[in-house]
C-alpha cells in the first residue's frame, strides 16, 4: 500500500483509477484508456465523490481528443463526449462544471492544429486536477482560521468526502482533520458506515485509519445515540450540490444527521469547493436526486440480504435545508446565514 493514497493518477495516454469497489480489501489501480472506460468508472462508482467525478470527466474528454485526426470534428466530438459523460451521474454539479469548462477551452483552441488542441486540452484537465488539490487544503485552512476545529475536537462525518472523493491529499470534509493531524492535535473522528454502499465503512474509515487518525466506525442508526451521549462536538460532511439558497444535496442520511445535530445543539458544517455551488438552482427542490439499482439495497456484494420480490426505494442523496446548516466552508471562506446573500457576496 502506498504511503499516500491517490484516487487517480494521470499517465498522458491513460488514467489510473483506484477502484473503490475493491476497498478496503485490496488497493487496485485500473487503467482507463477511452471515454467509455471513464463513463463506466463514474457510472458504476469505481470512482465517486463530486470533486473527483469532475476531474475524471475532464480527463475522459482528453482521452477522446487523443483519438482524433486533423479531419475529425473537434468541437462536435467534445460536445458529444460531454453530453455522454453528463449522463453518468445526475446530482453532482462538479461533473457539469468540469465539462462546461472543457467545452469552453475547446472553443478557445478550435483554430489550432489537432496536436496543439490535444496539448492545451490536456493542460486544462491537469489544471482542474491541480486546482482541486489546492482548494481542498484551503478548505481545511479556512476551518482552522475560523477556529471551527480545535485540539481535542470530536467530529462525526458521513459518507466519504476525503482523499477518495477528490483528487487531493486532503479531501473536503476531511481536510480540517488531516491538517489537525499534521499539527499533532488529538482529535477523534466518528465515521458513519453510510448505507447502502458503505462508503463510511469501506472508504472513510480506511483512509483515516491509514493516515493514523483516531477513527471510530459506527452504524448509521447509532449517530443519534452518540450525539445524545455528548460524544460529538461537530458534524462535518461534504456536498454534491449546493443550491443558491444554501440547501445542500449530499449522501442519503445527511439530512437526518442535520436534524439530530440541531436538536442536540451541535454545529453542522458543510465542506465544499466553490465549484459545488450551483447558482442556477434556486433551492434544494430543483436538485435532481439520483436513484440507483435496488441490488445496492437487497444485496451485499452478491449476497442476498432481503426477501426476493421486495419493493425497494433507493435514493442516493437527500437535501439538507439551509436552516439546519451552521456554515458552508469553501476555499474562499466561511459562508454563514443568510446563505443566499452571503453566497452571492463570496462568488
Amino acid at each position: 500500500m502506498p504511503d499516500k493514497l491517490k484516487s487517480i493518477i494521470w499517465r498522458k495516454d491513460h488514467l489510473l483509477v483506484l477502484n473503490q469497489l475493491k476497498l478496503p480489501l485490496s488497493v487496485e489501480y485500473e487503467s482507463k484508456k477511452t471515454l467509455e472506460d471513464v463513463f463506466y468508472a463514474i457510472k458504476n462508482m469505481e470512482v465517486r465523490g463530486a470533486p473527483l467525478i469532475g476531474v475524471v470527466a475532464a480527463y475522459g474528454i482528453v482521452l477522446k481528443i487523443k483519438e482524433l485526426s486533423e479531419k475529425d470534428d473537434f468541437l462536435g466530438t467534445v460536445n458529444k463526449g460531454s453530453a455522454y459523460l453528463a449522463k453518468s451521474r445526475p446530482t453532482a454539479v462538479n461533473l457539469f462544471w468540469a465539462l462546461e469548462r472543457m467545452k469552453k477551452r475547446a472553443r478557445d483552441v478550435v483554430n489550432l492544429s489537432i496536436e496543439e488542441k490535444a496539448l492545451l486540452m490536456e493542460k486544462e484537465a491537469i489544471a482542474i486536477h491541480q486546482e482541486d488539490a489546492e482548494n481542498d487544503r484551503k478548505i481545511g485552512e479556512k476551518f482552522h482560521e475560523a477556529s471551527l476545529v480545535y485540539n481535542g475536537i470530536r467530529i462525526l462525518t458521513h459518507c466519504n468526502a476525503g482523499i477518495l472523493a477528490t483528487a487531493s491529499e486532503y479531501g473536503t470534509a476531511t481536510a480540517p482533520m488531516y491538517l489537525a493531524h499534521e499539527k499533532g492535535w488529538e482529535i477523534k473522528v466518528y465515521a458513519d458506515e453510510t448505507r447502502p454502499y458503505m462508503q463510511g465503512a469501506r472508504l472513510t474509515s480506511f483512509e483515516l485509519q491509514h493516515a493514523g487518525i483516531n477513527t471510530v466506525l459506527i452504524c448509521d442508526d447509532a449517530a443519534g445515540a452518540v450525539m445524545s451521549q455528548g460524544r460529538i462536538d461537530a458534524v462535518i460532511t461534504g456536498a454534491d450540490r449546493v443550491a443558491r439558497n444554501g440547501d445542500v444535496a449530499n449522501k442519503i442520511g445527511t439530512m437526518s444527521l442535520a436534524v439530530m445535530a440541531k436538536h442536540f445543539g451541535i454545529p453542522f458544517y458543510i465542506a465544499a469547493p466553490i465549484s459545488t455551488i450551483d447558482m442556477k438552482t434556486l433551492s434544494g427542490k430543483g436538485i435532481p436526486i439520483e436513484e440507483r439499482d435496488e441490488k445496492e439495497v437487497v444485496e451485499w456484494f452478491g449476497i442476498r440480504t432481503a426477501p426476493q420480490g421486495i419493493k425497494v426505494f433507493n435514493p442516493v442523496f437527500d437535501v439538507t435545508p439551509h436552516n439546519l446548516i451552521t456554515a458552508i466552508v469553501t476555499e474562499k471562506g466561511v459562508i454563514k446565514p443568510p446563505f443566499e446573500e452571503n453566497i452571492k457576496k463570496l462568488i
